[in-house]
């Protein structure tokens, strides 16, 4: 190699070292990519438990390999809907600084008299936010579950009209009874709630987990019927009837979702829930227990998408 090549050869070697620190585990696809497996994030409420900041979380993700994040913002969450206007530009910046993205949120909204509702959807979208989770509606036992979804269908056409003026998405997830009964946890009772609305201002996070609690072998019937809405892909591991597994060691691989999910050309960011006890046995939570479950999941789940 003559001085010139060499020098040429350690210029671009350089060049190509820093574009991998600043672009973390790897380049993300758009959202209308013809890329597949899709980013994949980590809904953050697991953060919480360490009670990590955001340069801590940022830093984290970056470890375990994982695309960016869906950050809680609703009372309790890792950020206060108060505190929106301030707070997730803070934590989207630092995430970017790990090559990272604020991909997805999970809000307590449910219709536009939520409080900070608006301030919530709006700072999401000058972040280049796509899709937040509306928050859980609980089933009435003494009203018929029509009559709920008629009324909450009135509150979601103010919603799904501020949706269409910022430029965002809406999305329900399907969730299992774990205390209380939530309205949409039944998959048809999600259709009759999202059916004509678009599904670019109303649409479904589809939690394949929830709905084999819920509707076992059934689910694949329930899909098909709701695959024009759903927008966000929930994963995390089941073991039936009702126990959260390490990632593997449940039903889920079994299902064939990925490669329906794959069929209806979903693109959107798959979002990893940990729900199972990460912590070893241990007490106490660890930062090297929770870096050690991400990465299993992490890589159990992106082998799930690329044999799809």
């Amino acid at each position: 190699m003559n001085r010139h090549s060499r020098r040429e050869f350690i210029a671009r070697t350089a060049l190509a070292s820093s574009a991998t620190v600043l672009c973390g585990p790897r380049a993300l696809p758009s959202f209308a990519a013809e890329a597949w497996p899709p980013p994949l994030v980590v809904f953050s409420k697991v953060y919480q438990q360490l009670k990590l900041d955001f340069d801590e979380a940022a830093a984290l993700t970056a470890e375990v390999g994982i695309d960016g994040i869906d950050c809680p913002v609703r009372p309790g969450g890792e950020i206060l809907p108060e505190n929106v206007a301030g707070a997730l530009p803070d934590y989207a910046a630092a995430l970017k600084n790990r090559g990272l993205q604020l991909l997805l949120l999970t809000t307590a909204i449910t219709s536009i008299s939520s409080p900070y509702a608006e301030d919530i959807v709006r700072t999401a979208k000058k972040l280049d936010v796509q899709f937040y989770r509306l928050g859980f509606v609980m089933r009435k036992p003494d009203a018929p579950a029509s009559q709920q979804v008629r009324e909450v269908r009135a509150q979601l056409k103010d919603l799904a009209t501020l949706n269409q003026k910022v430029g965002i998405g809406a999305v329900f997830q399907n969730h299992s009874p774990a205390g209380h009964s939530y309205l949409g946890g039944d998959l048809s009772d999600m259709y009759d709630l999202v059916k004509g609305f678009d599904p670019a201002q109303i649409g479904i996070a589809f939690d394949i987990g929830h709905a084999l609690v819920v509707h076992g072998d059934d689910w694949r019937r329930h899909f098909e019927k709701l695959k024009s809405h759903i927008k966000v892909a929930y994963v995390k591991d089941v073991k039936q009837p009702r126990r959260w597994v390490p990632f593997g060691e449940g039903n889920i691989a079994a299902t064939g979702y990925f490669t329906l999910l794959k069929q209806t050309g979903y693109r959107a960011p798959v979002c990893l829930h940990i729900e199972y006890d990460w912590k070893g046995g241990a007490k106490a939570a660890t930062r090297t227990a929770l870096v050690k479950a991400l990465r299993q999941s992490a890589t159990t789940l992106r082998g799930w998408l690329m044999s799809a």
